[in-house]
């Protein structure tokens, strides 16, 4: 028995994030239409009719723009703390009271075999929280959207099995580029994204030998290349004498169901 995966979609337009085991089915976020979410889960050859449930990690659109069409079409009950549901209720339609359930920042709950812990992270939303997924002795962490990663989150997620970990910007591209100097000036604080060099730095404080799989995640479309975000992480790595392969993501293409071994 084991964790399998997939980021089915990570980046500025859209996120979802798909784990699962021999028992449970568990989709992280919705930020895709409908449609574009059920064309993911046909790329690794799951049937959204099957998952177990939605689990919410804040109510930015990029991350519930899908949420109630897709809870609604197949059922499912929607996890979330109390602050992101009233954040999100205009956003995302009506849901019946028999789909809302409360997970609260901090808290562990079981889906069955999988342990999921929640965790909070320092980013513009009312109370965003990311989670560890936990089976047997198998780790997983999904950690992206925040402005820095805090000793807490690194003792909360440190020693994982696999990590999507997020990449955002390069901070060059970031300064030089387009955005209006205050969009910026979030991006870089501590309640913005966590640029490459951080995410490498922040990487090599919480991996382990047990450490088999990162995935570079929520990687900006106009202040990042997956090149550059892969280059700039593996060589903060390989400065602490860390090397390990790391995996893309795309905000339009699943990746491949990852089997945790």
């Amino acid at each position: 028995m084991t964790l399998r995966f997939s980021v089915l979609a990570s980046g500025s337009t859209g996120n979802a994030f798909y784990i699962e085991s021999d028992r449970e089915k568990i989709l992280v976020d919705a930020g895709l239409s409908g449609k574009q979410l059920d064309r993911l889960f046909a790329e690794i050859q799951v049937n959204p009719a099957e998952l177990s449930c939605i689990l919410v990690t804040h109510e930015h659109s990029d991350h519930i723009k899908g949420l109630g069409i897709f809870a609604r079409k197949y059922n499912l009950p929607i996890y979330a703390n109390e602050n992101t549901w009233k954040a999100m209720e205009n956003a995302i339609g009506s849901i019946s009271l028999d789909q809302k359930f409360m997970f609260g920042t901090g808290e562990v709950q079981t889906f069955s075999d999988i342990d999921v812990e929640s965790f909070g992270v320092s980013h513009d939303a009312a109370e965003p929280m990311f989670f560890t997924f936990r089976h047997n002795r198998q780790k997983v962490a999904l950690v992206t959207d925040l402005g820095y990663v805090s000793e807490r989150i690194k003792k909360t997620v440190e020693d994982a099995d696999a990590y999507i970990f997020e990449a955002n910007h390069d901070v060059s591209m970031l300064r030089m580029g387009r955005y209006p100097w205050n969009v910026k000036r979030r991006i870089l604080g501590d309640s913005g994204h966590v640029s490459n060099e951080d995410c490498g730095l922040a990487l090599g404080d919480i991996i382990s030998n047990r450490t088999k799989r990162i995935y570079l995640a929520h990687l900006s479309q106009d202040n990042n290349m997956k090149d550059l975000a892969r280059m700039s992480v593996s060589n903060v790595l390989k400065e602490r004498g860390i090397q390990l392969d790391l995996q893309d993501t795309d905000p339009k293409t699943a990746t491949s169901l990852y089997e945790v071994v």
